[in-house]
């Protein structure tokens, strides 16, 4: 296990990152930053636009590893990135599924109980980082945009300390 902190969570029912970058992103109706989020199996987290959504099945929940952005010298919210879980203290980008291999699965208890988590593809960063972090911020993270997976159990994660397991499977 490991210990990590949950520094931000996103829940948005619009995708604000939609046209063109230099018209600037779409505003959202609410606040997309939650101290906790409620969590579904298989459906992902409950108000966000991509809840149940059958085309994002394997992609209902994005994490996203907040040093990404420490590394790059961006001091502004993590939330602009637009990912749902932001984690600090995990390289969450190694997790995701490579070519021929699954992506890991994996949990984090925020004290209410784990949540276990299939990790499926990369997320990766769109030219539109430019425009909310600054110039060259979308090719910085490439290779460190995060991870799309969708939930294995239903849960609640919370901003704050967390632990973070690693689950290996059994084999037959």
């Amino acid at each position: 296990m490991t210990g990590v902190e949950i520094v931000a969570l996103h829940v948005s029912r619009v995708h604000a990152y939609e046209g063109r970058p230099a018209d600037g992103p779409q505003p959202d109706p609410e606040p997309v930053a939650r101290d906790a989020v409620e969590v579904r199996a298989g459906k992902g987290i409950v108000g966000d636009r991509y809840f149940n959504h059958p085309a994002h099945r394997n992609a209902a929940v994005t994490f996203f590893a907040a040093e990404s952005l420490d590394d790059l010298g961006i001091a502004a919210s993590p939330l602009l990135t637009r990912r749902n879980v932001v984690l600090r203290g995990f390289p969450i980008d190694d997790l995701a599924a490579r070519r021929g291999t699954p992506g890991s699965v994996f949990s984090l208890d925020c004290g209410d109980g784990a949540i276990r988590f299939q990790a499926h593809r990369s997320a990766n960063p769109c030219a539109w980082m430019d425009v909310v972090y600054g110039e060259g911020a979308f090719r910085g993270l490439r290779g460190h945009g995060g991870v799309r997976c969708v939930p294995l159990d239903d849960g609640v994660l919370r901003v704050g300390p967390a632990q973070l397991e690693l689950w290996t499977p059994t084999l037959l």
